[in-house]
């Protein structure tokens, strides 16, 4: 009998951990095979998941000795927390260990959409300099917004002072007396995007955060601002963006994570939109990030499994 299931990549050190004292079944594509995922679920008492397999409906029916779900990364909209509770089903992120990881893709974007000089490319290689028109800004003075002022958010707010930028935040349910804003000045959401150079985004999928960076939240943004979003697809308005791009009333964007993913083979959303970085969900995972990743998982999975979580 398999006692672990991992449906998407792990570090092989953690694997190798793993398959050192119980028997694991690793298959990086799993979680696009869910009727597959529900036969090897059935009996098994872990699972090991990222971002891509849902825990949920059928396959968390199949896994009916499931007693440990660990997740690499720290979201949690893809598993069915309700049901996983009401099963006394312990579910363990890797809360922290990806961190540094968000925060240097955010202050990284943020330094390439502002200075601007790295979408030239085309043009050097078609014979032109277009070096006056290259001329870009730094991000020392600039207002960093942070929509939401959670763990991750809190650690740029930490590199993004030391790269003299001014910090402020919107986040309701972080307490008005909590230390965290004896450093930052707490704003409401009009004023975070009204008033910041470059906003990124912090927020967990939910109802209430669905859609709220959208038309409206994009006409209170200043014209030369750029947004830049690692946490959740769902929390902003694709169409939206791609409009205030094209419009001209956003100054540039990275996009890290999406309503859908991967995004539709053949879709044109994005297509034509200015200053503009795609990337594959990746703003957690470096090579750094995901040995601690997997290591905490594979620690924690192991301790429940044993009776020591």
């Amino acid at each position: 009998m398999t006692d672990i299931v991992i449906t998407e990549f792990m570090d092989e050190a953690a694997v190798a951990m793993l398959s050192a004292r119980y028997k694991v079944h690793h298959d990086p594509d799993l979680f696009g095979k869910p009727d597959e995922l529900a036969k090897l679920v059935a009996g098994v008492p872990a699972l090991i998941v990222r971002n891509q397999t849902q825990v949920r409906g059928e396959v968390l029916a199949a896994a009916k000795t499931l007693k440990v779900v660990g997740r690499l990364g720290v979201g949690l909209d893809n598993i069915d927390m309700d049901a996983c509770t009401q099963r006394g089903i312990k579910v363990f992120p890797a809360t922290g260990a990806n961190s540094l990881s968000v925060v240097e893709y955010v202050i990284c974007s943020a330094m390439v959409l502002l200075r601007g000089a790295y979408f030239a490319n085309a043009a050097m290689v078609a014979g032109e300099f277009p070096k006056t028109r290259l001329i870009g800004r730094e991000i020392a003075g600039k207002r960093l917004g942070l929509v939401g002022f959670g763990a991750i958010a809190r650690d740029t707010a930490n590199h993004a002072r030391m790269l003299g930028m001014n910090v402020v935040a919107y986040d309701p349910y972080v307490p008005a007396d909590h230390p965290a804003w004896q450093t930052t000045q707490r704003l409401d959401l009009d004023a975070v995007l009204s008033t910041s150079d470059v906003i990124s985004i912090h927020l967990p999928l939910t109802p209430e955060t669905r859609g709220l960076i959208g038309k409206e939240a994009f006409a209170r943004m200043k014209p030369d601002a750029v947004l830049i979003n690692a946490a959740r697809g769902g929390v902003m308005d694709e169409a939206a963006l791609v409009a205030a791009l094209k419009a001209g009333k956003l100054g540039g964007a990275a996009i890290d994570v999406f309503e859908e993913e991967p995004l539709r083979k053949g879709g044109k959303l994005f297509e034509g939109a200015p200053n503009l970085i795609l990337t594959p969900h990746i703003a957690g995972n470096t090579v750094e990030s995901n040995g601690r990743v997997s290591g905490l998982v594979a620690e924690r999975v192991m301790a429940a499994l044993e009776g020591r979580a």
